[in-house]
């Protein structure tokens, strides 16, 4: 039963938002239009990310927890990863929509994106001999920067809000595949190229990793959606 564990994470992490997708108050499935294309290229992204590091010995993975089967020498459950885990926090994010209409975090997007930034600047470039460290901060950075460039602060509340209640969830799941429920992790670091810091099991890099996904998926999802917005209206 141990190779079905990170398959599990992954049903875990998608059940829920997949069958409350069809709920008529929040109708998270009507908006899939919007979110299938921005999974996909952030999918996309990320997927030759991974490849990548898994090549360099940034990361791997641990065949004990694993079905067996590898796409580019990436196992099937990390491409489901990719579409799991982003599908579970755009819903989040569109549930804490409905349920907080106002913006409540929208006053400290500014500050949150022109903090973050140099910040994560700063920690890359003094990092340069580690890489996950290092290009994960700058990644983040670009991903902050180009967000604002485009949207402004337009969706950054909203957006923080997620990101903060997705923490949870976000620790639960990767605590699992980093080894805090088990013997051996199913994704093994290579701490050479990290700062060592962990939140119970999980790298602190990895929390700028899923704040970069989720953002990623976010500013696509509502690209698309404004998109499809517009061109209804012109419909009519």
């Amino acid at each position: 039963m141990e190779k079905y564990l990170y398959l599990a994470v992954n049903l875990f992490a998608i059940s829920f938002p997949l069958i409350r997708s069809f709920e008529p108050k929040i109708r998270f499935a009507s908006k899939w239009t919007a979110l299938f294309p921005a999974l996909i290229i952030t999918a996309i992204f990320f997927l030759v990310w991974d490849h990548w590091f898994t090549v360099i010995g940034i990361w791997e993975f641990n065949p004990r927890y694993l079905l067996g089967i590898f796409i580019f020498q990436l196992p099937i459950e990390e491409w489901m990863f990719f579409f799991t885990v982003p599908f579970a926090c755009i819903f989040i994010y569109e549930v804490l929509i409905y349920f907080f209409p106002r913006d409540i975090f929208k006053p400290l997007g500014k500050p949150f994106v022109f903090l973050m930034i140099p910040i994560l600047l700063v920690l890359a470039i003094l990092n340069l001999d580690k890489l996950y460290t290092s290009v994960n901060f700058f990644v983040g950075a670009i991903a902050l920067g180009l967000h604002w460039l485009i949207f402004k602060d337009k969706y950054m509340g909203r957006f923080l809000f997620a990101y903060l209640v997705h923490l949870i969830p976000f620790i639960i799941c990767n605590g699992i595949l980093t080894g805090g429920l088990t013997p051996e992790p199913v994704v093994i670091y290579n701490n050479a190229e990290n700062l060592g810091i962990r939140i119970w099991t999980v790298p602190i890099e990895d929390t700028i990793y899923s704040m970069t996904l989720l953002l990623m998926n976010v500013s696509l999802f509502e690209f698309f959606r404004s998109r499809k917005t517009i061109q209804s209206s012109k419909s009519y």
